[in-house]
């Protein structure tokens, strides 16, 4: 597997060799000095270019990076499902290298990178042939780190959990194992996670990022937590599914109720108690019950 010197060395490289290409920066964790460091970091790079068309239209350029175990070329699958692109101003390559390293890079215009390059604070600039980069602040992670909630974003976070554990529960009853694992991972956890967030938030001063999907949360939950965590996933079988479910809603009342005291919010109990409550009856309910109640 090529070092990162040597990574860094022939993205640069190949810049200051094609005259078409006038300037490179990086994004992502790799400038991010509160990141982990491991072996499948990619490079977020882009090249600022004096145009795209020549790139695009005659794509052996991209062999001089090494050799390709896959490739995705984003926005040609969006063009090709009926999305507009402008492909004049910038273009993406996802590279995959039989070492195992990659490359996301982006191909963009100078006009395209005057619109773009100050959004990211985590942005480093790597080679200004022309001195056309903006001048910018050291990178940093403030951007992502942990926002705090608001009264209102409280309670509908809460809301939501409880409101939407019905519809998983009428699912694992009605054998749609499709539908409740879905409506469990798009709306349950959603809640959940945004919870775990907002109490690591608490014990750090909200200065930390969760990380993207919440890939720190192992960093920052105290380990009886991160086992609770862990147990919220389950296979398609019901009685598991059940189990993780209540497992869920004992880890999502607890740190709950923990960001509602750190920030003298009112953790909406009743509707705790009485959903509880309609899940436990569902779950006793025979598979030709007529009635709930």
């Amino acid at each position: 597997m090529r070092s990162e010197r040597e990574m860094f060395d022939l993205i640069i490289g190949i810049a200051q060799r094609d005259e078409r290409i006038r300037a490179v920066y990086m994004n992502g964790s790799r400038t991010n000095a509160n990141a982990p460091k491991d072996i499948f970091q990619d490079y977020d790079i882009v090249y600022v270019v004096t145009e795209t068309a020549s790139f695009i239209e005659d794509e052996n350029w991209i062999k001089n990076f090494g050799d390709l175990l896959m490739i995705q070329e984003p926005d040609r699958l969006d063009q090709a499902c009926g999305k507009e692109m402008d492909f004049e101003r910038s273009y993406g390559y996802l590279m995959l290298f039989t070492d195992g390293n990659r490359i996301d890079l982006h191909i963009e215009t100078k006009e395209s990178m005057i619109d773009r390059y100050m959004e990211d604070k985590l942005t480093v600039p790597l080679l200004d042939k022309d001195n056309c980069l903006p001048i910018i602040p050291v990178p940093t992670d403030i951007d992502y780190h942990v926002k705090k909630p608001t009264e209102a974003l409280y309670f509908s976070c809460c809301n939501d959990f409880w409101w939407c554990l019905q519809n998983v529960a009428k699912g694992i009853w009605r054998e749609e194992l499709p539908y409740a694992k879905q409506m469990f991972e798009q709306t349950s956890r959603v809640s959940l996670d945004k919870m775990v967030s907002w109490w690591i938030g608490t014990k750090h001063d909200f200065n930390v990022s969760t990380g993207k999907m919440g890939k720190y949360f192992k960093k920052y939950l105290p380990e009886s937590y991160w086992v609770m965590y862990k147990e919220t996933y389950s296979n398609g079988n019901d009685e598991n599914m059940w189990n993780s479910i209540f497992v869920t809603c004992e880890l999502f009342r607890t740190l709950a109720g923990d960001v509602a005291e750190y920030f003298s919010f009112t953790y909406p109990i009743q509707d705790d108690k009485n959903m509880t409550a309609y899940l436990k009856q569902v779950r006793s309910l025979p598979v030709d019950a007529k009635e709930i109640y």
